[in-house]
């Protein structure tokens, strides 16, 4: 089941109106939710609920034995059994086809003609997010930064809530957990601006990401042959710049907004990541909660900044691989990975060597579209579908390419141009501020006025309802 589909408009209507029904209790209430996200992870396939309920089980006796045991040895040793037991299933299901060819590769390079059976097992959707959530709660717990949950319902239920079960944001158990304890009901207001984001983040996914940018980005890094002009090459890859915010940011607001309708709240996952001036300054506003997982849970454990420059270098590039990684069963991801860890590590040094230099303003924006312009050098490799593909793209928009040809309409590139810069206009405009405050010093007949024309996009171009990109992760 997708956001973007008649299924989870009737799904969520069902939700929405018993989570309201005055004849149900909280404990109830609670267990209808707990029900519905079964469902809804169900919808895709229903035997994969399994792994859900392994992993909340697992996870919340490794908890309670935890705080129960009176020696160090034994905490680390549940600790252990929760990560192995998480990592192993993402490794299987996520990582086991990756493994296996490229053993074959490194078996076939020795002289070894080793042929496996083929591998024949579907991955499981949104497990490397749930995996995640799941393991920063026994985690917390090992490291004494968190109790574990007074009552299993309330784990269960943040293990599932469905809003942020399939892509994020990822949440904490502190974060979520807490929010179980009373009665949750949306305000009126709350109802209303959970509306508004959903619009808002269908309107991103499916006019924008899907109805326009995709096309342009299909046309060139899918084609079958023929190598791309520069420009096409450019736009094809500003385009694809374009379509992942809007098809991921657009899945983050309409579970921010789905759960705010229920009286939840969950983090940002995105702060206008355009308009950033560097790459630590991107990763502050991009896909949030997985960064400061990354952060918690393998930069600072693998030393962070605190043992010297090259301990730091080291524990930045093996984070930023492991991310990249963690995107998909792909080497194109590990090199993602690995140039955002580069920029990371380059912009460290910079700050080291110039450091007390403030940019001017000119300089401040130079700095910000050099940021973006590199950025999308890393978007190549996240939407080739191997290096061959990779290397052709950045041969074109390096003008190297031979006999390169148009591959994009004119009238195609000029919406990709114009939706791009328009995203990246207004990120620089909203840079420094916050969606609330922007909506609270718009006049409420243009907020509406704009909403309505969003809602009206959606309905006349949803159709083949494409699944979010970072379902795949």
């Amino acid at each position: 089941m997708i956001f973007n589909s008649l299924t989870f408009l009737v799904f969520f209507a069902l939700v929405l109106a018993l989570h309201n029904a005055p004849f149900f209790s909280w404990h109830q209430k609670k267990i209808n939710l707990l029900i519905a996200s079964y469902l809804f992870y169900a919808a895709w396939n229903p035997p994969f609920v399994i792994l859900l309920w392994v992993s909340t089980v697992v996870d919340w006796w490794a908890a309670q034995w935890m705080v129960r045991a009176k020696q160090e040895r034994t905490r680390k040793m549940w600790m252990i059994i929760s990560v192995v037991v998480n990592i192993g299933m993402l490794g299987y299901f996520k990582y086991g086809e990756f493994l296996l060819e490229n053993f074959v590769t490194l078996a076939a390079s020795i002289g070894i003609d080793y042929q496996p059976p083929k591998w024949d097992i579907i991955l499981p959707v949104g497990i490397s997010f749930y995996t995640f959530a799941t393991l920063s709660y026994t985690l917390d717990v090992y490291l004494r930064r968190a109790k574990p949950a007074q009552h299993f319902l309330d784990y269960a239920l943040f293990v599932t809530f469905f809003p942020h079960l399939v892509a994020g944001p990822i949440m904490r158990p502190t974060e979520l957990v807490p929010q179980f304890a009373n009665t949750r009901r949306a305000t009126a207001h709350q109802l209303y601006f959970g509306l508004a984001l959903i619009t808002l983040g269908l309107f991103q996914k499916v006019v924008l990401a899907d109805g326009f940018l995709a096309p342009v980005v299909e046309k060139v890094y899918d084609a079958h042959r023929g190598v791309p002009m520069a420009l096409d090459a450019w736009v094809a890859t500003l385009a694809f710049s374009g379509q992942i915010f809007c098809d991921f940011a657009g899945y983050s607001t309409t579970a921010i907004g789905v759960a705010m309708c229920l009286g939840f709240a969950m983090p940002d996952n995105f702060r206008f990541p355009y308009a950033a001036v560097g790459f630590s300054d991107f990763w502050r506003r991009w896909h949030i909660t997985l960064s400061s997982w990354l952060r918690d849970y393998l930069y600072i454990p693998l030393g962070g900044n605190r043992h010297g420059p090259a301990r730091t270098y080291t524990a930045l590039m093996g984070t930023m691989l492991l991310g990249g990684l963690w995107h998909g069963a792909a080497w194109t991801f590990v090199v993602w990975g690995g140039l955002h860890g580069l920029y990371l590590a380059v912009e460290r040094w910079l700050r080291a060597r110039f450091k007390g230099w403030t940019p001017g303003p000119l300089a401040f924006v130079g700095l910000g579209l050099l940021t973006y312009v590199l950025v999308n050098i890393t978007w190549v490799f996240f939407r080739a579908k191997d290096f061959t593909v990779a290397s052709t793209m950045l041969q074109s928009m390096a003008g190297l390419a031979a006999d390169p040809i148009p591959m994009i309409a004119l009238l195609p590139m000029t919406y990709a141009l114009v939706i791009v810069g328009g995203i990246v206009g207004t990120h620089w405009w909203m840079r420094d501020k916050t969606l609330e405050i922007a909506v609270e010093r718009t006049p409420a007949w243009l907020v509406g006025g704009l909403l309505a024309i969003m809602a009206v996009a959606v309905l006349a171009e949803q159709g083949k309802g494409s699944a979010f990109i970072y379902f795949q992760f």
